[in-house]
């Protein structure tokens, strides 16, 4: 059976790291799960049954919680094969693009064919960064998850926001509560309320690839590493099509190159850096500004990007103004802002990259 404490322990002795009381408790709750959802000697195949609840694990940016998913979802892959781990914006954006194909076929059963179309394929659905902030998800998340989870689906999620929190100031909140209430009783919510930021524990192998101020050196610094990267290959001029939109990208093998003017002063979405993040190992972000509140469509596009390229485990190289910590001044996405800045962190670190290349 599978032991996620022994593991945990593992973890944190390669790592040098403490046990974290908040985490030991979400360990005991996603074993609770695993024991729960290994089939019996009656059952044959993956089913859940009636008492048995997901699993919401949420907290502040670097409490662990990608940690924990990572062994629960090793674990789980070896009792359900038809089990997925997905970010959630890429799961919304699979829904919406199965909704529109669909569209003209019968409107008012169009989302329970579409959780039966999701229940045939996966039994347990595994979130990375739940968060809602579309109007469309949120007014089709309470009437497509209560179809899910009648067809026996489990989910477990992470995110830095609480049940209560979730589409707060959203446009006709009301009529996302019962989704709220519905993962309240389908899943447990357990708070990782650590003090500790695991990715801002110091690592002498940080800062490799943020510059900053923007200066002639820092320039120099860039084109040096991008030639060396590349092997000095020739810069060329690559088109990636996205539902019609191109998004021009100067290119040498797997390695692109894009000024903060580029790739986030346009109208680019998830869809845009998620195909960016499979298309190409390394990615060059220069000429990043400070950021203020003037600039929050910028900064909400900088956050979806870091967010894409950091699930791709792309290497991310980037020149800014400012040092990471001071990038965003603005008020409309400091929270938010704060996973950034510890994500940016954590792109830095060794482990991030042992990671990424195995």
């Amino acid at each position: 059976m599978a032991n996620l404490q022994k593991n945990y322990q593992n973890v944190l002795s390669a790592n040098g790291w403490q046990a974290d009381e908040f985490q030991l408790q979400a360990i005991e709750n996603l074993q609770r799960l695993l024991n729960e959802l290994k089939p019996s000697k009656k059952l044959s195949f993956f089913k859940k049954q009636p008492d048995v609840k997901g699993v919401y694990l949420y907290g502040g940016v670097g409490r662990g919680k990608s940690m924990l998913m990572d062994l629960f979802f090793d674990e789980a892959l070896k009792i359900q094969a038809k089990s997925r781990r997905i970010h959630f914006h890429e799961f919304m954006i699979g829904t919406h693009d199965w909704l529109h194909a669909y569209r003209g076929e019968g409107m008012d059963d169009l989302l329970p064919r579409y959780a039966d179309f999701v229940a045939k394929q996966v039994k347990l659905l595994c979130f990375d960064e739940f968060h809602v902030t579309d109007v469309a998800d949120a007014m089709i998340l309470g009437r497509l998850f209560t179809e899910l989870f009648a067809r026996g689906l489990v989910v477990v999620a992470t995110s830095n926001w609480a049940p209560d929190g979730l589409y707060e100031g959203g446009l006709t909140r009301d009529r996302f509560m019962p989704f709220i209430a519905l993962l309240k009783k389908e899943m447990d919510s357990l708070h990782l309320d650590s003090d500790t930021d695991y990715r801002k524990i110091s690592d002498p192998n940080q800062d490799v690839y943020y510059f900053h101020p923007l200066n002639k050196e820092t320039k120099n610094k860039i084109e040096q590493l991008f030639s060396e990267l590349t092997g000095h290959a020739e810069v060329k001029q690559e088109v990636i099509t996205v539902k019609g939109r191109d998004i021009i990208v100067n290119a040498a093998g797997d390695i692109a190159q894009f000024t903060f003017a580029d790739i986030c002063e346009k109208p680019y979405g998830a869809e845009d850096y998620i195909a960016i993040a499979q298309k190409y190992d390394t990615v060059f972000l220069t000429e990043v500004p400070s950021l203020t509140g003037d600039n929050r469509n910028e900064a909400k596009r900088l956050i979806l990007l870091i967010d894409c390229l950091y699930e791709g485990k792309c290497r991310l190289i980037i020149s800014a103004v400012e040092c990471v910590d001071n990038l965003y001044q603005g008020d409309d996405h400091a929270f938010e802002f704060d996973r950034t800045v510890s994500r940016l962190m954590e792109m830095q670190s060794a482990l991030y990259h042992d990671e990424r290349l195995a």
